[in-house]
């Protein structure tokens, strides 16, 4: 029996043509054969299909048709996030030219804890990390990277202050949270979390899981933290200065709305505090000009949480945790001689084990730079520009239709409603009903003590007609 091709080297095209086209018949056989966002029949039927297809998951001989029997069952039970009625979470449709790239990223497979791993992608990560980290924060000069600042206090610098900042390639908002808690406590020997009612799950787990005190959460009754709450709370906290952080939001989960990021800023220079801003989803607003004012003060913050496969239409995984001040990265720093030896570092050979608490990681960066180059800002903003005015115009025909009730216009894509004097448990219902027929995918959230339908629209290319088709499917299997 011959040996089964590799996917790099010179036989690696060759070897990838025909599985590319096999992938792609069965991609396509997928999703004619489910027919709509999400597989119909609920969990139990999904789950037999499943076992149907693979029976023996570990056979003792194999089969060369494996690839196409189970992508396309992958494809068949999947929910389908370029389909308009699938719009539960902060889950996009990834771009074509992304999705290539990662194709290419996994075909060379460079690993990104050692420079002879990964030669042109630890550079590549470091441009363009760079940049990102520049879009971030104002000031920023990319061309002194290399060159540490002076300024190592905890208050925020003034906008025109150049800085030497970066940014870190992680696997998503909780591996961002969870890095900034670990660089602020190793900042100030010790910190304590202080943040809104309406953080994101993954900043208290982070604390727990580093061994922080018990964080103070601070109302947030109009789901934004409150700042006046905040005030009071940093002052009667014990602690010398820049032993509390601060996390503010600009994207909450439930309703995508942004947190006073200025007035949050200036408490926190007032009170020494650290400031960690989580805006995996409003982080997008950056690329465009018409949205990007939502996030005035964001470059205040020492460190930042972006999500580039939520409105950066990245295929997952592509976080990454901006950081103003690259001594706070020293913490990171690991010596282990088969990676980073120090004569091999003095001669000239970059120490990435510093860049990620993962050892092996794949080059994410690849498709994030085949985007940034392909579309550019303005290509980049279009399509946040788009997203948004889709919200604004479901909830536009939310509020002219007398059968719904609207939370609140839309601050970013998502959209809060709810069938008119309908009970929680009525809402509820109409959302499995809707999963489970896999007719559509919408999220929920508990504000103002009541169950709303979420619809987080992430399609640029979804109409205005398939809005409408939303609302009446909701309103078909709302019970009168």
């Amino acid at each position: 029996m011959s040996s089964p091709p590799l996917a790099s080297g010179p036989e690696g095209p060759h070897a990838l043509r025909p599985l590319l086209e096999t992938v792609l018949d069965a991609l396509t056989e997928g999703r004619q054969a489910r027919g709509g966002p999400l597989p119909a029949g609920g969990p139990q039927a999904v789950a037999a299909r499943v076992r149907a297809t693979v029976g023996d998951a570990l056979p003792q001989k194999g089969d060369p048709d494996a690839v196409r029997h189970l992508v396309r069952m992958l494809a068949e039970g999947a929910a389908d996030p370029a389909d308009p009625l699938c719009a539960a979470h902060l889950h996009c449709p990834p771009l074509a030219v992304a999705t290539a790239a990662d194709l290419a990223a996994s075909a060379l497979n460079p690993s990104l804890d050692s420079w002879d791993q990964a030669p042109a992608a630890s550079e590549l990560e470091a441009l363009v990390t760079d940049a990102l980290a520049a879009e971030i924060y104002a000031g920023t000069r990319t061309s002194d990277r290399a060159r540490p600042t002076v300024d190592t206090s905890t208050s925020a610098p003034e906008a025109n202050e150049p800085h030497t900042s970066t940014a870190l390639v992680t696997t998503g908002g909780t591996e961002s949270n969870q890095l900034a808690l670990l660089l602020a406590r190793e900042a100030h020997s010790g910190a304590r979390l202080v943040c809104g009612a309406n953080a994101h799950h993954s900043l208290t787990r982070a604390a727990w899981l580093l061994g922080l005190p018990e964080p103070v959460v601070v109302p947030a009754p109009a789901g934004t933290l409150d700042p006046a709450a905040l005030d009071e709370a940093l002052t009667e906290l014990p602690g010398p200065r820049g032993s509390l952080v601060v996390a503010a939001t600009a994207g909450t989960t439930d309703a995508g709305l942004i947190d006073p990021l200025t007035d949050i800023a200036d408490l926190c220079a007032a009170h020494g505090a650290r400031l960690h801003i989580d805006a995996a989803y409003g982080g997008g607003l950056l690329f465009s000009a018409r949205h990007r004012h939502r996030l005035h003060g964001i470059e205040r913050a020492h460190t930042v949480t972006l999500d580039l496969h939520k409105l950066g239409w990245q295929p997952a995984a592509a976080g990454l945790l901006a950081v103003r001040d690259p001594h706070d990265l020293h913490a990171l720093h690991h010596h282990a001689d088969y990676l980073n030896a120090d004569d091999d570092t003095q001669a000239g050979l970059p120490d990435l084990l510093g860049r990620s608490l993962r050892t092996t990681r794949r080059p994410d960066i690849l498709k994030i730079a085949v985007t940034l180059k392909t579309l550019g800002r303005d290509g980049l903003g279009t399509l946040v520009d788009q997203v948004c005015a889709h919200a604004q115009e479901l909830a536009r025909l939310i509020q002219a239709h007398p059968g719904f009730e609207l939370y609140d216009p839309p601050t970013i894509s998502t959209v809060l409603f709810r069938p008119a004097e309908a009970s929680d448990d009525t809402v509820a219902a109409v959302r499995r009903t809707l999963l489970t027929e896999g007719r559509a995918v919408l999220g929920r959230a508990v504000l103002d003590g009541q169950l709303w339908l979420k619809a987080t629209l992430l399609n640029p290319h979804t109409r205005p007609g398939d809005l409408a088709a939303l609302l009446k499917l909701v309103e078909g299997h709302t019970p009168r």
